[in-house]
């Protein structure tokens, strides 16, 4: 780590948008947590926790190209500032809920599913205006990297609070604290100064704008590649952490603070790749740290998947963290420093459908397989899985330059 780290903490709304969205994001990990927790204990059913991580980010396969179309169309600040705020109320409402414990398992996954139409116009706005927070382009890699490391800390502590939360207060609690958190994100887009240039002139509807970021992608390899790879293993990879309560549950016979430390576990090693990858010059080739990343990833997972003894396997669970967050954090850096600017949002949007829009069917897909094979053989295939994909993909990602082909 040195001073380079944190240089995009330079510009001012950069500073005032990592500090609510750090609070936001504590919250946002203690819901999924005690979602993840909730459905289970209701169900005891791996299915169900697949089907209620399906119900949730589902709709952003759906709906993340419009959310992109909105961001591009419309002003990103506004946009952004109302999913908060629509964020929040959902919040709100599941914590009431659950609170006068008049909460079944189907309100929950149906709440979730809002949640997820909300985050499929939320995240192409967020991450778009990244690049207008920063006050130098040069910046922006930096922005990004440590804009994961916010969300894995977030994943870190989130999660540890919410064990503890969920043992002695309730899992109501856990919902009301998330609503709570919203505050400090809000605040802090209500305090910024951004110069919000003129939207450019509306020649399209909607759908032609969507049929023109289409066009976009197909001409522009280098970013669809890299597109591509994170899709597959959003579905075939990602969501092995669906299964995180079976092993806390079962195969480590522990509690809800057991879960905890294994979520906070993947957290801390993605928060320490996240740091690894803001600590890195602007010239660094990220297509070749992607590759070895993928295959720490895998490697981690297979250590993973039937280790009994927990100190253990927490060190194998932040090893696949590690290289788990290089997927979406490399990916977007990419994506945001080569992508035209009036394509930012709809090309965002499809990194979005990659990632959120995947991982639902795959945590479906795993809640499914797991319920014939187990959880350990299931985290085993994925881990091989991880190391099969990085080995297809190995072309496009260590070659020493890729050409750029812009299409406006």
């Amino acid at each position: 780590m040195n001073i380079n780290t944190f240089r995009a903490f330079k510009s001012r709304n950069y500073q005032l948008f990592f500090s609510g969205q750090s609070v936001s994001l504590i919250g946002t990990w203690m819901q999924r947590t005690a979602v993840s927790w909730v459905v289970y204990s209701m169900t005891h059913s791996t299915f169900m926790l697949g089907l209620a991580i399906f119900a949730g980010q589902f709709p952003s396969f759906i709906l993340s190209v419009w959310g992109g179309v909105v961001s591009d169309r419309y002003d990103r600040y506004k946009v952004l500032l109302a999913t908060q705020i629509a964020s929040m109320i959902q919040a709100l409402i599941l914590a009431v809920l659950v609170l006068l414990h008049v909460a079944n398992v189907w309100e929950i996954i149906g709440l979730g599913t809002i949640l997820g139409v909300i985050n499929a116009f939320d995240l192409p706005a967020r991450q778009a205006l990244v690049y207008e927070m920063v006050d130098s382009e040069d910046d922006l890699p930096n922005a990004i990297a440590l804009n994961s490391s916010m969300v894995n800390m977030a994943r870190l502590v989130g999660p540890a609070i919410s064990g503890f939360v969920l043992e002695k207060l309730g899992d109501g609690f856990c919902f009301a604290l998330n609503a709570a958190s919203f505050v400090a994100v809000i605040g802090s887009l209500l305090l910024m100064r951004l110069e919000h240039s003129a939207m450019p002139a509306r020649k399209k509807d909607m759908l032609g704008e969507f049929r023109e970021g289409m066009s976009y992608l197909k001409h522009t390899p280098s970013i669809a590649l890299v597109i591509l790879m994170l899709a597959v293993m959003s579905l075939l990879v990602t969501p092995f952490n669906t299964l995180l309560p079976v092993y806390a549950k079962v195969i480590f016979k522990g509690n809800a603070t057991t879960f905890g430390y294994l979520n906070s576990a993947i957290g801390l090693g993605a928060l320490l790749g996240a740091i690894f990858l803001a600590s890195l010059k602007n010239r660094s080739n990220l297509r070749k740290i992607l590759f070895i990343n993928t295959l720490i990833f895998g490697v981690g997972l297979i250590l993973f998947s039937h280790t009994s003894i927990l100190p253990v396997a927490l060190v194998f669970a932040m090893a696949a963290g590690f290289g788990m967050m290089s997927q979406t954090t490399i990916s977007n850096t990419i994506i945001q420093t080569t992508v035209h600017p009036s394509m930012r949002g709809r090309v965002i949007s499809y990194y979005a459908m990659a990632f959120m829009g995947m991982m639902p069917i795959g945590g479906l897909l795993v809640g499914a397989v797991s319920q014939y094979v187990g959880a350990p053989d299931t985290i085993l295939v994925e881990g091989i899985l991880a190391l099969i994909i990085a080995m297809v993909f190995s072309h496009s990602l260590i070659r020493k330059k890729t050409k750029k082909k812009v299409v406006v």
